[in-house]
């Protein structure tokens, strides 16, 4: 059994994952509550889901780009739990875990998260095999800076779209918006992510293991 923890943004998500089936999952926005919330909610779907802590094997943890304290909150607990229950843990950037929910396409693929200070987390994807495969490392944009990436592209955009980005990217006539239900980030695909790097041996070193966060002319994004 293994739990996947997300809290790369105000969109927090919990799954619980066996291989075979998401036996839960929860995903709800917070106001900034990660400290209040998460603890609790893991304590809920555990009970829900008719589990206590010591059935879990391990931990799945989305690893940012996002809000630099919103991460700490969640690499934080995912490391309590791993080091009293002595799990494994399995780091995952949070945005390959957009796009593993999207289907396989021709053009190119761009994931956005919300990032703080106005700016967006934006990783560009392209098909490779029978997965998405990230070219290069995310990076940070305003709204125009990622308008100015996409010009003339014929991609795809998922993920934390706000309503002003949405009317502003539908300008761009080559650019095809997932839905706001396509773009939701759901747990139990981290959840799939982390299980098969765990089975295949991948496992991260547990106080080492760090947040991805951006940078802009040497700061930090939060």
């Amino acid at each position: 059994m293994l739990m996947a923890v997300d809290t790369s943004t105000q969109m927090m998500g919990l799954a619980l994952y066996d291989g075979d089936r998401v036996l839960g999952e929860m995903v709800w926005q917070t106001r900034n509550h990660h400290t209040v919330e998460l603890a609790p909610a893991v304590d809920s779907l555990l009970k829900r889901c008719g589990l206590a802590s010591d059935a879990l094997s391990a931990l799945g943890v989305a690893l940012g780009p996002g809000s630099f304290t919103s991460l700490r909150i969640g690499l934080a607990l995912v490391k309590g739990m791993a080091l009293g229950l002595h799990l494994p843990v399995v780091g995952v950037p949070t945005l390959d875990v957009l796009a593993a929910a999207q289907p396989l396409a021709r053009s190119p693929l761009v994931c956005v998260l919300q990032a703080g200070r106005s700016r967006m987390a934006v990783g560009w994807y392209t098909p490779g095999g029978a997965r998405w495969e990230a070219q290069g490392e995310a990076h940070g944009a305003t709204l125009a800076e990622l308008e100015a990436e996409l010009d003339e592209q014929t991609v795809t955009v998922c993920g934390e779209l706000t309503a002003e980005t949405r009317q502003a990217l539908r300008r761009h006539k080559q650019v095809t918006l997932a839905s706001p239900a396509q773009g939701l980030r759901r747990p139990s695909y981290l959840a799939e992510l982390a299980w098969n790097r765990w089975q295949s041996g991948q496992t991260d070193e547990v106080v080492g293991l760090s947040p991805i966060y951006l940078h802009v002319a040497g700061v930090g994004l939060s």
